[in-house]
């Protein structure tokens, strides 16, 4: 092995500001490394700027209200439920939570291979990862296909990692939220069974 320059950090080891910050630095620093064997390859870029795309305004978590509504007789008191909470969860964190907390977004320089919205809000908590849990935690109640709900909020949560939008600490607080809000939302705005 080879010896490391002075001022760098071994491969996958925290440098620079974030070896001087802290724990939550260093978190970010190893899980933004993890994410680099797979930046840089078609298959998962296109699908984790896809996802994250799908993500933009919960788009796919109000396509999905609508689905479910279609698929309980067109019952559209789901469908305007879905859109009251993703609603009031959009308000909530990009306008109130964001503008108190106003952390960075990650600084990259390089090209993204594929289209890519440019949010200027503060980076925590991300609020597609809020939204994804919230939405899927609504969705998922009384659902035959609960677990797909969650497994396309995961990632739609990684994907914000993956295109270096977010910090993997502002999504995990989104998850966190996201998952309070979903809960929430479950015993404010109970969907009929599909």
């Amino acid at each position: 092995m080879g010896s490391v320059p002075p001022g760098h950090a071994p491969p996958g080891q925290p440098s620079g500001a974030a070896a001087r910050i802290g724990p939550t630095a260093v978190f970010d620093a190893k899980v933004d490394a993890a994410f680099d064997h797979l930046r840089g390859r078609a298959l998962p870029d296109r699908a984790f700027y896809a996802a994250s795309a799908l993500g933009d305004h919960s788009l796919i978590w109000l396509i999905l209200g609508v689905v479910r509504a279609l698929r309980g007789g067109a019952d559209w008191r789901v469908a305007r439920g879905v859109f009251g909470v993703m609603g009031l969860e959009s308000t909530l964190i990009n306008i109130l939570v964001k503008s108190v907390v106003r952390r960075r977004r990650p600084v990259w320089a390089g090209i993204h291979p594929h289209p890519l919205r440019q949010p200027l809000s503060s980076s925590f908590p991300s609020g597609h990862a809020t939204s994804a849990f919230c939405g899927a935690g609504l969705l998922a109640q009384g659902s035959p296909v609960w677990p797909a709900y969650y497994v396309t909020a995961a990632v739609i949560a990684a994907s914000r990692v993956h295109v270096r939008i977010h910090h993997a600490s502002d999504v995990v607080g989104g998850v966190a939220i996201g998952i309070l809000l979903g809960r929430l939302a479950r015993r404010v705005v109970p969907l009929p069974i599909p």
